[in-house]
């Protein structure tokens, strides 16, 4: 689990390094309260999506671990972990990762790119670890299919509102 883990943190590192150089041209062009009104209405409608208000797809490369990766150890580990961190072989049922990258492109300081890098990888770390440690038997997924109902909106809110306190304080 740790060289997934080390692949999620490469890639997603690398994702926020080309965010944040690519963000660099609308972060000087672009004033900041015209930036800040188009990640706001992207967050409204994340926030209505991931809510089950409106529905609509968010770009995913929808692909399952491929069977060489079992045989490849610690390197197919890590090659895995780093094409889930970039997003290039991941499914993506919610569009909060979606979002977080449009805050990078359009608000993030450069620094702070790679912080939101972690988190990206922690949080996408997190569902395998917690799926292994619940049981063997599917029972997570038994867990997740009742309650994400009510988790999905709380995530949603919990990204949006951190986005409108980072623009609060800044």
């Amino acid at each position: 689990m740790r060289y997934f883990g080390a692949g999620l943190l490469l890639g997603a590192v690398l994702v926020a390094f080309v965010a944040g150089v690519v963000g660099a041209v609308p972060q000087a062009l672009v004033p900041a309260p015209v930036r800040w009104a188009l990640l706001g209405a992207a967050a409204l409608a994340v926030l209505a999506r991931e809510c089950g208000l409106v529905a609509f797809r968010v770009p995913e490369n929808a692909r399952l671990v491929p069977e060489d990766v079992q045989h490849l150890r610690e390197w197919g580990a890590l090659q895995f972990g780093f094409e889930m961190g970039t997003g290039m072989r991941t499914y993506s049922p919610s569009a909060l990762p979606h979002l977080v990258l449009l805050a990078v492109v359009l608000v993030v300081p450069f620094p702070a790119a790679f912080a939101v890098a972690a988190g990206f990888a922690a949080g996408r770390l997190a569902m395998p670890l917690l799926s292994n440690a619940w049981s063997d038997d599917g029972g997570w997924t038994a867990v997740w299919e009742r309650t994400q109902a009510r988790v999905r909106p709380l995530l949603a809110l919990t990204v949006v509102g951190a986005l409108a306190g980072i623009m609060l304080g800044a």
